[in-house]
């Protein structure tokens, strides 16, 4: 089947604006996917320049997104593991969010690591809760009232469950998307299989459109079928400073400055202004970035990544 004779009914194609305006509004609840690399970062920049407030964001870890969410107030609450930008530096708008209100002061809800993703599991089955030995010998349920301590009804051992998961909408960026919205995920998944299933709507993400034939030459690569999408965005370097595997390495010296910036409220203001509010829009942004920066971020991960030639040589096969 060619791309470009897609039919239209199932042609999801659409661009980073319409994909946000259409999908997110004030107070909804949110998550995205990825985990230190395949976060989302254009969409979290769109989200911030398009205005939008009070949101809940759902998600386990999150590095660069969900700092820049919260230093620029769009979040009334999180639910979550950590945030934090790895390698280079703490999550600074954080702290200043939850200690000092600044922008905003924002709720928390603390969960562990498999905590969070068993969250997104249950949201994926449909079920309202799961149940998990994990947190029990911590104080972590004591300060989140959404953790409930039961008596297993079979062992009578004191168990802890977690609510489900069901963001009004999630965001998850992929390397290869077809129109219809069948995606294939290298490397890492983290949980965006499961955030797939649980959000009510979801928004693909990718670094390029294939053919739904590409696509069925690799069946066991197809990690989201379309079923699951609401909506596909072609965006090309998506995640920047965050990696995508087989596309481009992490910018370490963009979020090293970033950092920077981000040591005081006013710092991480400026960084907004030069960053988002004064680019129309993502293309602006990769050429502000440059165009040989961006070629050697590509250079720098395909030298040391063989997995893009290696699936094209089988996808052609």
């Amino acid at each position: 089947m060619n791309c470009d004779k897609v039919d239209k009914k199932m042609d999801k194609l659409v661009s980073l604006r319409e994909a946000v305006e259409a999908f997110l509004i004030d107070g909804c609840t949110f998550s995205y996917g990825g985990i230190a690399g395949r976060e989302p970062m254009a969409v979290v920049l769109e989200i911030v320049r398009q205005g939008y407030k009070n949101l809940t964001l759902i998600t386990a870890v999150s590095t660069d997104p969900a700092n820049i969410l919260l230093g620029a107030g769009c979040l009334k609450r999180i639910e979550m593991a950590y945030a934090w930008i790895g390698i280079v530096g703490s999550g600074l708008n954080l702290r200043r969010a939850v200690e000092k209100g600044i922008p905003n002061y924002v709720e928390v809800r603390e969960y562990s690591n498999y905590a969070a993703s068993l969250r997104f599991l249950a949201g994926a089955m449909d079920v309202p809760f799961l149940p998990t030995r994990v947190m029990l010998g911590s104080d972590i349920p004591t300060y989140n009232e959404d953790i409930k301590i039961t008596d297993c009804p079979y062992t009578g051992e004191k168990l802890a469950l977690v609510p489900a998961a069901r963001p009004d909408v999630a965001f998850i960026h992929v390397q290869k998307a077809d129109r219809m919205g069948n995606c294939q995920i290298w490397g890492v998944e983290s949980n965006d299989a499961n955030i797939a299933r649980a959000a009510k709507k979801l928004v693909i993400t990718c670094e390029e459109i294939i053919s739904t034939e590409e696509i069925r030459s690799l069946p066991n690569m197809t990690a989201i079928p379309y079923y699951c999408v609401d909506a596909v965005v072609h965006l090309p370097l998506g995640c920047h400073p965050l990696p995508v595997a087989g596309y481009y390495a992490m910018d370490l010296p963009f979020r090293r400055e970033f950092m920077k910036y981000n040591r005081t409220h006013e710092g991480f203001r400026q960084w907004l202004n030069e960053w988002v509010f004064s680019l129309e829009d993502h293309q602006e942004y990769l050429e502000k970035l440059g165009q040989d920066r961006l070629e050697k971020l590509k250079k720098l991960e395909t030298d040391f990544n063989p997995m893009p030639v290696l699936l094209k040589e089988v996808s052609h096969k």
